[in-house]
Protein backbone atom coordinates (compact mmCIF):
# COMPACT_ATOMS: atom_id res chain seq x y z
CA UNK A 1 0.00 0.00 0.00
CA UNK A 2 1.58 3.28 -1.01
CA UNK A 3 1.59 6.10 1.46
CA UNK A 4 1.43 9.76 0.50
CA UNK A 5 2.71 11.33 3.71
CA UNK A 6 3.74 8.98 6.47
CA UNK A 7 2.12 9.03 9.87
CA UNK A 8 4.35 10.37 12.63
CA UNK A 9 6.04 7.82 14.91
CA UNK A 10 4.13 9.40 17.82
CA UNK A 11 0.77 8.87 16.12
CA UNK A 12 1.66 5.30 15.23
CA UNK A 13 2.72 4.58 18.83
CA UNK A 14 -0.49 6.06 20.30
CA UNK A 15 -2.75 4.22 17.84
CA UNK A 16 -0.89 0.93 18.33
CA UNK A 17 -1.10 1.34 22.13
CA UNK A 18 -4.89 1.71 21.82
CA UNK A 19 -5.26 -1.78 20.28
CA UNK A 20 -6.03 -3.56 23.60
CA UNK A 21 -8.84 -1.07 24.35
CA UNK A 22 -10.17 -1.60 20.82
CA UNK A 23 -10.02 -5.35 21.26
CA UNK A 24 -12.18 -5.03 24.40
CA UNK A 25 -14.50 -2.20 23.30
CA UNK A 26 -14.33 -2.07 19.49
CA UNK A 27 -17.82 -3.41 18.90
CA UNK A 28 -19.36 -0.94 21.36
CA UNK A 29 -17.43 1.86 19.63
CA UNK A 30 -18.63 0.91 16.14
CA UNK A 31 -22.22 0.43 17.33
CA UNK A 32 -22.09 3.90 18.90
CA UNK A 33 -20.47 5.32 15.76
CA UNK A 34 -23.30 3.99 13.58
CA UNK A 35 -25.90 5.45 15.99
CA UNK A 36 -24.23 8.83 15.56
CA UNK A 37 -23.78 8.41 11.79
CA UNK A 38 -27.33 7.27 11.08
CA UNK A 39 -28.86 10.45 12.45
CA UNK A 40 -28.28 11.50 8.80
CA UNK A 41 -30.84 9.47 6.83
CA UNK A 42 -29.02 10.05 3.51
CA UNK A 43 -25.90 8.43 4.94
CA UNK A 44 -27.93 5.66 6.56
CA UNK A 45 -29.40 4.84 3.13
CA UNK A 46 -25.90 3.96 1.83
CA UNK A 47 -25.60 1.08 4.29
CA UNK A 48 -26.96 -2.45 4.11
CA UNK A 49 -29.45 -2.29 6.99
CA UNK A 50 -29.69 -6.08 7.22
CA UNK A 51 -25.94 -6.16 7.95
CA UNK A 52 -26.49 -3.45 10.55
CA UNK A 53 -29.37 -5.21 12.27
CA UNK A 54 -27.60 -8.58 12.31
CA UNK A 55 -24.60 -6.85 13.89
CA UNK A 56 -22.38 -8.06 11.03
CA UNK A 57 -21.30 -4.60 9.81
CA UNK A 58 -20.38 -3.20 13.26
CA UNK A 59 -18.37 -6.41 13.91
CA UNK A 60 -16.58 -6.13 10.55
CA UNK A 61 -15.73 -2.49 11.15
CA UNK A 62 -14.54 -3.18 14.71
CA UNK A 63 -12.25 -5.93 13.35
CA UNK A 64 -10.96 -3.61 10.62
CA UNK A 65 -10.21 -0.81 13.10
CA UNK A 66 -8.41 -3.26 15.40
CA UNK A 67 -6.37 -4.64 12.47
CA UNK A 68 -5.46 -1.08 11.49
CA UNK A 69 -4.30 -0.28 15.02
CA UNK A 70 -2.27 -3.48 15.25
CA UNK A 71 -0.67 -2.97 11.82
CA UNK A 72 -0.31 0.82 11.73
CA UNK A 73 3.47 0.39 11.49
CA UNK A 74 3.22 -2.27 8.74
CA UNK A 75 0.33 -1.19 6.54
CA UNK A 76 1.38 -3.52 3.70
CA UNK A 77 -0.26 -6.29 5.80
CA UNK A 78 -3.61 -4.59 5.20
CA UNK A 79 -3.42 -4.29 1.40
CA UNK A 80 -5.90 -7.16 0.67
CA UNK A 81 -8.40 -5.79 3.21
CA UNK A 82 -8.07 -2.28 1.78
CA UNK A 83 -8.68 -3.57 -1.75
CA UNK A 84 -11.86 -5.34 -0.58
CA UNK A 85 -13.01 -2.21 1.25
CA UNK A 86 -12.41 -0.03 -1.82
CA UNK A 87 -14.37 -2.42 -4.06
CA UNK A 88 -17.25 -2.54 -1.56
CA UNK A 89 -17.29 1.26 -1.20
CA UNK A 90 -17.46 1.74 -4.99
CA UNK A 91 -20.17 -0.94 -5.25
CA UNK A 92 -22.29 0.90 -2.65
CA UNK A 93 -21.63 4.44 -3.87
CA UNK A 94 -19.41 5.73 -1.06
CA UNK A 95 -17.84 9.04 -2.09
CA UNK A 96 -15.10 11.29 -0.72
CA UNK A 97 -17.69 13.62 0.82
CA UNK A 98 -18.93 10.82 3.10
CA UNK A 99 -15.63 10.42 4.95
CA UNK A 100 -15.96 13.54 7.14
CA UNK A 101 -19.31 12.23 8.41
CA UNK A 102 -17.69 8.98 9.49
CA UNK A 103 -14.83 10.82 11.21
CA UNK A 104 -17.34 13.06 13.00
CA UNK A 105 -19.18 9.96 14.24
CA UNK A 106 -16.20 7.70 14.99
CA UNK A 107 -13.99 9.99 17.05
CA UNK A 108 -16.74 11.05 19.51
CA UNK A 109 -17.88 7.41 19.69
CA UNK A 110 -14.42 6.43 20.93
CA UNK A 111 -14.75 8.97 23.73
CA UNK A 112 -18.39 7.98 24.43
CA UNK A 113 -17.36 4.36 24.98
CA UNK A 114 -13.90 4.66 26.54
CA UNK A 115 -14.63 7.79 28.57
CA UNK A 116 -12.69 11.06 28.61
CA UNK A 117 -9.99 9.67 30.91
CA UNK A 118 -8.97 6.93 28.45
CA UNK A 119 -9.97 8.72 25.23
CA UNK A 120 -7.78 11.75 25.81
CA UNK A 121 -7.46 14.64 23.38
CA UNK A 122 -4.06 13.19 22.44
CA UNK A 123 -5.59 9.78 21.63
CA UNK A 124 -8.41 11.32 19.59
CA UNK A 125 -5.97 13.56 17.71
CA UNK A 126 -3.81 10.52 16.86
CA UNK A 127 -6.87 8.55 15.71
CA UNK A 128 -8.05 11.57 13.70
CA UNK A 129 -4.69 11.70 11.92
CA UNK A 130 -4.70 7.92 11.40
CA UNK A 131 -8.30 7.99 10.15
CA UNK A 132 -7.60 10.67 7.54
CA UNK A 133 -4.38 8.96 6.48
CA UNK A 134 -6.30 5.77 5.67
CA UNK A 135 -9.33 7.66 4.33
CA UNK A 136 -7.14 9.49 1.82
CA UNK A 137 -5.71 6.16 0.59
CA UNK A 138 -9.26 4.78 0.21
CA UNK A 139 -10.54 7.94 -1.48
CA UNK A 140 -7.68 7.84 -4.01
CA UNK A 141 -8.18 4.17 -4.84
CA UNK A 142 -11.97 4.60 -5.03
CA UNK A 143 -11.54 7.57 -7.40
CA UNK A 144 -9.40 5.36 -9.69
CA UNK A 145 -12.17 2.73 -9.82
CA UNK A 146 -14.91 5.32 -10.38
CA UNK A 147 -12.86 6.92 -13.18
CA UNK A 148 -12.17 3.53 -14.79
CA UNK A 149 -15.89 2.71 -14.73
CA UNK A 150 -16.92 6.09 -16.19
Amino acid sequence: MSTAAALSPETMAIVKASAPALQSHGLAITQRMYERLFVDTDIKALFDQAAQESGEQPKRLAAAILAYAQNIDKLQNLTPAVERMVARHVETGVKAEHYPHVANALLPAIRDVLGAEAATDELLAAWGEAYWFLANILIGKERELYDAAA
